[in-house]
């Protein structure tokens, strides 16, 4: 009898083998639908918004990328391998070393013959892959007909094709170094190359290898120096970007010297590789490492040291001219408007009469801070929200124009509380309702907001079109997925708005109507959502039915960014109703670092101030910025739309070629658009952030820096930069007022020193007009006002500091904040009115616990040295010039605290009638008699002096009643 057991043991080796290979595959077939999800679904998003070509032009474009880095690494390296290995000498003695590390390497030779090259392939490919842009604007770049002032080259050239050409050969470079070490490896390894009793001995296929590799790493070398000519338009050198004297008089021939010797020991390798004698190329190589160290290192030293620094001034002239006139240029300030300003700081009656309506216009209602008082006055429920910062716009109401400050009620869904289900979230709560828009110059007399848009559902002047949607299905703060859409005659399960009613108030319903989303009503593509949103309940929920549309990526910020990547956005989208439509205006910045001879800047330090401290931006050290997109996203529907607000820009003339058909003429902005856009905050900032050096003329001023400037810090907040604001107002020379955006400056600072005086205010023009598709002639008109040295103008922190410290102004602040109430300063204005600066500053008052309402209580205002301090602008004005200003603000119809007494002196801040100034004094007095009890630990006397402080208070209280009885007479 025989038996095999052989059988019954390789079975479970089998079955094992079997199982893994199964596992492996299941796991790949997991993975890759996982893959899919997420790519088909993305595809989808913008196929529904019409951008699918801009995905799948990414998507080539990386494929590409990748291919080419792959075969571009792979290859070489293959080859080389196989060279080296297939032209080994067969017959030759190796060392016992050599022969124990074959040994070693012998079992793995195919493995890594293949492995290596593909390993390094892949790395190659990703990074190839994440290049495409540079590639892509290369083989797109337009010409610019500016040329750059050393060599006389297109400055096309340095914004598309020097960045390719420096990637290109920095590729290739690193696949000839690889290939050359991988090659004396294996050559080594195999006896090509042996090293022994002081000698190099290196077969003949080895040495033509090798030299060869050597030779072409060498001319990669030579074309790179040759490259790094043009490249240093755009590297530092000096105080500037680009070459100064000893660049353009030793760097530069040193790099067209060492391009030359570089070619030169390229060739003396390449007759190596047939003559075999290494001795030229070596030594040629040592000379080039030494004319490196002389010509790129010593001889510039030498000139910078010995004829530079002596004369620094007279040879840099030039070049700080080039650098000026550059970098003016490529940050778009090189029309800017200069004027000299001998501005007055006296006061005088009648001395804003000209100015009458900039001071009708001021904006009295701070976004930044009355964020609180919209929410409890407009939210109505718990679920909706408000920004925390409001923006500024403007609307033509009955035939005149008006500054606004607006917000969109936008859902909260941390706020659900017990009705937090994955149906609520994903289904009934889906959008939120209506802008709102107050005057940015009125007050109520609560000190409220005036609401010219308001409630819901909504009323007001944009409620009167038949058009209006006031339904928010896209905004900043809305979910990250809604599921929306029925079809007709089912039931409506969307909360559209809340109502009153008999039973204490119910809900109106809705149905979203629009096509703002990818289509899931097959099994298939909610399986592709279930897996992408990680929820099932999408897969098996009822509320999916065949009309229903899925709604994610809402934030128009980031909606704008993906149909267009190659855009820097602006950090504050904001609302306005367009043709009846609330949409997000979102502006498009085109950037580059590579434009020649002009200065960098750090776009997250730029655009960084107090209202936007944590800047966060991808593409961060620029030298070139063009406002060259205006973007729209719709609120309801989601639909995004590109214009080519600057179709002269080359930049966006390139990006145009690829992806086409992807932005709009401007000749398609409607009037009502072109109405509501306004000129960039983020362009502006990092404009004013170059002037503050590039604001002189001349090389002699850049060289002495006499006359640097910057940004002052926001009085309420320290170390960080005042944000620009909007206005409208009239500049010195212009015929009307205009809606603009401005920002000051004072001297540099030295050291811990900061001289705050007023040097510069900069403004500019941001009304595009009405016109359809056509910008108003003014539009982004820069002009800056340079106050006069001889006349000494307060800057924000001395104005701040002169407020706070006023007695008079410090006594009513104090009784202001008597009990739980809190004084918060608001945005500190500058305008040029009356032949000089005004200064005004809206104070608000609300409870330091519990619910916090800012109400608008009072006004400061400063021109020179004078200071007041009223309950409306309007009375501050004519306090502050002598009883008479002239002219009035917003909030002249607001009754004051006081009506009966007209101030004449504008030195003081507050003149109240006697009875008002006797108890403001008794208040002071007790004040100062109750804090030094305190101190003194006296408590009898601490009573005291706080019952005086109560009668005077109540005192006060009762005389601001009799005045507001009398002005309702």
């Amino acid at each position: 009898m025989t038996s095999n057991p052989a059988p019954t043991a390789a079975t479970p080796r089998t079955s094992r083998r079997i199982l893994t290979i199964s596992l492996v595959v299941i796991a790949a077939l997991i993975a890759g639908f996982f893959v899919f999800a997420s790519l088909y679904t993305e595809f989808l998003w913008f196929d529904q918004l019409g951008f699918a070509s801009v995905l799948t032009t990414q998507w080539v474009a990386m494929a590409v990328m990748f291919v080419v880095g792959f075969l571009g690494m792979a290859v070489p390296l293959f080859l080389c391998i196989q060279l080296a290995y297939r032209l080994r000498p067969v017959y030759v003695r190796l060392s016992s070393q050599l022969d124990r590390y074959q040994e070693v390497v012998e079992p793995l030779r195919r493995l890594a013959m293949w492995g290596m090259p593909i390993f390094f392939g892949v790395f190659a490919g990703f990074a190839s892959a994440g290049n495409w842009r540079v590639v892509w604007l290369w083989a797109n770049g337009v010409t610019t007909s500016v040329k750059d002032p050393e060599f006389g080259v297109d400055t096309g050239f340095y914004l598309f094709a020097m960045p390719f050409y420096h990637m290109l050969l920095a590729f290739v470079s690193a696949v000839l170094l690889l290939c050359l070490v991988i090659t004396a490896l294996v050559s080594y390894l195999y006896g090509s190359v042996r090293i022994g009793q002081r000698e190099l001995r290196i077969s003949k296929p080895a040495r033509i290898q090798l030299a060869v590799l050597a030779g072409l790493y060498l001319a990669v070398q030579a074309v790179s120096l040759w490259l790094d000519r043009y490249l240093t338009l755009t590297q530092p050198d000096d105080r500037i970007t680009g070459p100064a004297y000893t660049g353009v008089n030793a760097t530069i021939p040193g790099l067209a010297i060492l391009s030359i010797i570089a070619a030169v020991v390229a060739i003396l390798f390449f007759v190596t590789a047939i003559i075999g004698r290494w001795r030229f190329p070596l030594a040629a190589t040592a000379l080039l490492v030494v004319a490196s160290l002389v010509v790129g290192v010593g001889y510039p030293w030498i000139v910078t040291t010995f004829q530079v620094k002596p004369n620094q001034n007279r040879l840099q002239a030039e070049f700080y001219d080039r650098n000026i006139d550059s970098t003016k240029t490529a940050y778009g300030v090189d029309d800017m408007t200069v004027t000299p300003v001998k501005a007055k700081t006296d006061t005088e009656k009648g001395q804003l009469r000209e100015d009458a309506e900039t001071t009708a216009s001021v904006r009295i209602m701070d976004p930044n801070i009355i964020s609180p008082t919209v929410a409890q006055l407009q939210q109505y429920r718990s679920y909706y929200q408000f920004g925390t910062d409001l923006d500024v716009d403007r609307y033509e109401i009955d035939g005149k124009m008006q500054d606004t400050v607006v917000a969109v009620r936008e859902l909260d869904m941390t706020k659900l509380g017990g009705g937090d289900s994955w149906n609520n979230r994903a289904a009934v709560y889906t959008h939120g309702y209506g802008l709102v828009a107050m005057a940015g110059n009125q007050r109520t007399t609560d000190g409220e907001p005036v609401f010219l848009e308001q409630g819901i559902p909504s009323s007001g002047f944009l409620t009167d079109s038949e058009k209006y949607e006031p339904r928010v299905y896209f905004g900043e703060h809305s979910p990250d997925y809604s599921i929306v859409g029925a079809p007709e005659g089912t039931t409506p399960v969307e909360i559209d708005y809340p109502r009153g009613g008999k039973d204490g108030g119910s809900d109106t319903k809705t149905t979203f109507k629009g096509d703002g989303g990818p289509r899931i009503g097959n099994t298939f593509t909610k399986l592709l959502y279930a897996l992408k949103f990680q929820s099932e309940q999408i897969l098996f929920s009822d509320l999916v039915n065949p009309e229903s549309q899925i709604l994610y990526d809402r934030n128009p910020r980031d909606r704008v960014q993906k149909v267009a990547p190659y855009l820097t956005l602006d950090s504050d989208p904001y609302p306005s109703v367009v043709d009846g439509r609330i949409v997000w205006i979102v502006d498009g910045f085109t950037t580059s670092a590579t434009y020649p001879y002009a200065s960098k800047v750090s776009l997250r330090d730029a655009i960084a101030d107090s209202t936007n401290p944590a800047s966060a931006v991808s593409f961060d050290e620029i030298n070139y910025i063009r406002n060259s997109v205006k973007a729209t996203v719709d609120a309801y529907d989601g639909s995004v739309t590109l214009y080519a607000w600057d179709d002269e820009d080359p930049v966006l003339q390139t990006w145009q070629k690829v992806f086409p058909s992807t932005v709009k003429p401007i000749s398609q902005m409607s009037g009502d658009l072109m109405s509501h856009v306004r000129y960039p905050t983020d362009l502006f900032k990092v404009q004013r952030n170059m002037l503050g050096i590039y604001h002189i003329k001349d090389a002699n001023s850049f060289a002495q820096e006499d006359n640097r400037w910057q940004t002052p810090d926001d009085p309420q907040s320290s170390n960080q930069s005042q944000p620009p604001y909007y206005l409208s107002m009239r500049m010195p020379g212009d015929d009307t007022s205009r809606f603009s955006m401005y920002s000051t400056f004072i001297p540099a600072s030295q050291g811990q020193s900061t001289r705050e005086v007023l040097m510069g205010y900069l403004s500019v023009d941001s009304d595009a007009g009405s016109t359809k598709g056509e910008k108003a002639d003014t539009y982004g008109k820069l002009q800056l006002l340079e106050v006069d040295t001889d006349t000494t103008v307060p800057g924000p922190g001395q104005v701040q500091n002169t407020f706070n410290s006023n007695t008079t102004v410090a006594q009513q602040v104090n009784l202001m904040q008597q009990g739980e109430s809190e004084v918060k300063y608001g945005n500190l204005l500058t305008l040029p009115v009356g032949g000089g600066l005004l200064y005004v500053q809206p104070v608000y008052v609300q409870q330091s616990k519990g619910t916090q309402l800012p109400n608008l209580r009072k006004i400061l205002v400063a021109f020179g040295d004078q200071v007041a301090f009223e309950d409306t602008l309007t009375e501050a004005l004519d306090a502050l010039f002598g009883g008479d200003a002239g002219a009035a603000g917003g909030d002249e119809d607001v009754p004051p605290t006081d009506e009966g007494e007209t101030p004449t002196e504008p030195t003081t801040p507050d003149q109240p009638a006697d009875a008002e100034k006797q108890a403001l004094a008794d208040a002071s007095e007790a004040m100062t008699a109750r804090d030094a009890a305190l101190k003194a630990g006296d408590l009898e006397a601490f009573a005291a002096a706080d019952k005086k402080l109560t009668a005077a208070v109540q005192k006060l209280l009762d005389l601001s009643d009799t005045s507001s009885d009398t002005s309702k007479k």
